[in-house]
């Protein structure tokens, strides 16, 4: 059987100007990962990343450390359709439907970073609504929508794939939801409660022959447990 690494980019530039960019802790956690999958001698026959700059940043940092190691590094090969949902534009679209349950809103999200836990609940509250697709609206990427393009870029992948190959998938937090969703058929609800727990720079293991797909693990991140280092464990 094959193995596809679900890698989640390292922690990005949260409550900045620009969130697409790797924090300096989100550059160590990249680092610790390919040092830690260099040890292991674990070798990529294709390393695959969704066109956001912090996902090919993770990318290129992970794999450098492999060819620092000696291992063979595969071109990076972009796909789009592993890109994370646009969650700005979720909270634009939902955000007013929301005010009159939640007055206080706004102002938390206009300072996110000093707020973390309750943006973390309003934020989880306007996904909950997404997830429903009772607020659907013109211009606005339905949750299924998403998850039908998750989908394609999974299809083409699996096409592309040779038995037992080794195959890093650098993304996103909701795209390894969908994938899980796809994968296992748990509940898109579920599996967004299990979305708030990965870690940046986690491994979750998906195994498969051809076409056929099971989940062999989720949210590894001993790689940043070793180092004893709780700061480097981040969910953002």
């Amino acid at each position: 059987m094959g193995s596809i690494y679900l890698i989640r980019h390292g922690q990005a530039s949260f409550g900045a100007a620009d969130y697409d960019v790797l924090s300096p802790t989100g550059v160590r956690q990249a680092e610790v990962l390919g040092a830690h999958l260099a040890q292991l001698g674990l070798h990529m026959d294709r390393s695959i990343s969704g066109t956001l700059r912090r996902q090919q940043h993770t990318a290129t940092t992970t794999m450098s450390q492999l060819g620092d190691a000696g291992l063979k590094v595969p071109a990076l090969e972009l796909d789009a359709a592993f890109n994370e949902f646009d969650a700005d534009a979720v909270i634009r679209a939902l955000l007013p439907g929301l005010l009159p349950e939640e007055p206080g809103a706004l102002q938390v999200l206009r300072d996110a970073a000093q707020n973390r836990a309750e943006f973390q609940r309003l934020f989880a509250l306007l996904i909950s609504r997404w997830l429903s697709g009772e607020y659907d609206q013109p211009g606005l990427q339905s949750w299924q929508g998403f998850v039908e393009q998750v989908q394609e870029g999974f299809s083409r992948l699996l096409e592309k794939a040779e038995r037992g190959q080794n195959i890093a998938l650098f993304t996103s937090g909701g795209t390894i939801t969908a994938l899980l969703h796809l994968v296992t058929g748990v509940a898109p609800t579920k599996a967004f409660e299990l979305n708030w727990q990965i870690v940046n720079t986690s491994l979750s293991c998906l195994k498969f022959r051809g076409t056929q797909v099971s989940l062999a693990s989720f949210n590894s991140h001993v790689h940043l447990q070793l180092l004893r280092a709780p700061e480097l464990i981040t969910f953002r």
